[in-house]
Formats: structure tokens, sequence, C-alpha cells
């Protein structure tokens, strides 16, 4: 029986050494040469490694937020909020300076919170800027980081689902649902805005997204009108439970409203 001998490229190249190069953009740079057979090898520029290593990555984020987007059926946020962000949220009292500097120093912090799977509760009183921060965190997790941040509603949601149920949709039930455990951070607004107890419907779809989100360790930030003592009757017990672990951070709003007062007669 014939026995092969392999040989590998390394035992056949000669030892590395460095030597001045020169980069047409950025000028000299020490390079490691090394010759293997009759070919030579030089190291590239590091800071056009380094260029285009960055546009790779910046390229890989924008693909997988579109991707993810695409399986969302639309944007990650939507246009009509797309000018709620930290520098435009007018902070005119003491309660919401505070407000807003808790949810700067979340994003600030977010790779600590990422790691915890901690979560974000917005309650309180309607149009006291619940649904602006939380998008301003969105869209600075988007802008500051690589990861993915969605803003949603619940009845949105519940609606598109229900939408799947006669084949008036392309979607399934199960695609919208995973759409919704993919983000790195998600938005969830309007959790209890129906005056009507939720169905055991509306339950369990709910607690399908906390608990898959909570199963990946992906915190999620949940918005509502409501009382923080009535939110677990709002989503269940079970998903409120999911969103307690990892030290959930809670933000009371408990000024009157600033809706509206922007216009001025």
């Amino acid at each position: 029986m014939r026995s092969e001998k392999v040989v590998h490229l390394s035992s056949m190249a000669s030892p590395q050494v460095t030597s001045m190069a020169v980069c047409e953009d950025h000028g000299e740079y020490s390079a490691t040469v090394t010759q293997v057979l009759s070919h030579t090898f030089r190291s590239p520029c590091p800071h056009c490694k380094a260029a285009r290593i960055a546009k790779e990555k910046t390229e890989l984020v924008e693909r997988q937020r579109h991707e993810l987007a695409w399986k969302l059926g639309d944007a990650l946020v939507p246009k009509r909020f797309k000018e709620k962000t930290f520098e435009t949220y007018q902070a005119s009292s003491p309660g919401q300076a505070k407000a807003l500097a808790r949810c700067r120093l979340y994003v600030e912090q977010f790779q600590q919170n990422l790691e915890a799977g901690r979560c974000v509760i917005l309650v309180g009183h309607p149009g006291t800027g619940k649904t602006h921060l939380g998008i301003s965190m969105a869209q600075a997790v988007m802008a500051l980081t690589e990861y993915t941040a969605a803003y949603r509603t619940l009845g949105g949601i519940l609606q598109a689902i229900r939408a799947t149920f006669d084949g008036s949709s392309s979607q399934t039930e199960g695609s919208i649902l995973d759409a919704l455990v993919r983000p790195t951070l998600l938005v969830l607004d309007e959790v209890g805005a129906s005056k009507e107890a939720p169905s055991d419907f509306e339950l369990s779809r709910l607690f399908s997204i906390i608990n898959g989100r909570y199963e990946r360790m992906l915190p999620t930030i949940v918005i509502s009108n409501l009382d923080v003592r009535e939110l677990p009757a709002a989503m269940g017990e079970r998903s409120a439970d999911r969103l307690r672990e990892g030290g959930v951070i809670v933000l009371p709003f408990t000024w009157e409203s600033h809706r509206g007062k922007e216009i001025q007669p």
C-alpha cells in the first residue's frame, strides 16, 4: 500500500521578515513579508485593513437590519416616529429630565444591560412622552451600536397575527412571532390599551413574544398607560414575571400630558 506524504505550504515558506512599505493613501508602514516558493506576500496597510473591516462590518449590520425589517413587514421604526430622538425630547419638568437621563444611561450602558437581559417598563399618564423616549432608546441603540432594535404596538401585532388566520396575509403567525423575538431590543407599546380584560388569545401571544426574548436574554421595553400595579393583570403574570428578571427598570411618568400644547392658538 503506497503512503502519501502531505506537505503543508507553511513548511515551504521562508521566515517572515519586516520591511518598510508604502501605501498610496497612508504613506509608509511596517510590513511583514513572507516568501512562499516563488511568491512574495506582504501584509497590507493597517489603516486600509482597519477601514475595510469597518466597512464590511457596517454593511453586515445594514443587511441584518434590512432583513429584519423585511421579516417584520415594515421599517424597524415607523416613518412617523423617525424624528423622535433624545435630542428632540423636551424635558420641561424635573420628572421629564430624570426620565430622559435614565433612558440615556440605559443606552450608554446597553452592553451591560444586554448581558443581564435587563428590561425597561415605562408607565403612566397618556401624552407624557413614554413613546418618544422608548423610540429614542431604540434609535440610539441602532445609531451607536451594531445591534438591532424595533418598535411595535401590541395592537398592531395582534392585528397582523389575526390576518394570518383567513389567508389574507403573506406571513404566518410563526414568522411574525419569530421576527419579534429576533431584534436585540424590542420596544412594545400600548400594552393594556384596551379597557376590557385581555383575552386568552392576547395573553398567549404576548407571552410567546416576552418568553421568546426572555429565553434569549434579549431586553424588552414595555410601554403602558396603566399604573405599574395594574400591568400584571393586563399582560399576564407570567409575562410580567419574565420582565422582572435581570433587574427591571421601572420609570413612572406621573406629570400631566403635554400632547397638543406645542400648538398655540
